[in-house]
């Protein structure tokens, strides 16, 4: 599969969680996916940034979100940019 397409699937994947993310005023991005360990890199933006809670909802809420559609995502990390 392309990176177009990877990307593309990742990009419906986070819609789904995005609604939640958008209410408290945050979001997140897609930076990378490094195919060779499955890390998908993500760059929390808005309130996502300075968020206590931010982990909790990496791993329960997007990780978990992302790893449903995608399978070949082992981890899902966030980076500064």
């Amino acid at each position: 599969m392309d990176d177009a397409a990877f990307q593309e699937r990742v990009g419906r994947a986070l819609e789904t969680v995005r609604p939640f993310l958008r209410a408290d005023g945050g979001d997140v991005e897609f930076l990378r996916f490094k195919r060779e360990t499955g890390i998908l890199e993500l760059k929390w933006v808005g309130t996502c940034k300075i968020c206590p809670m931010s982990r909790l909802t990496l791993r329960a809420g997007v990780e978990r979100a992302l790893m449903n559609e995608l399978p070949e995502i082992k981890r899902v990390e966030t980076m500064e940019g």
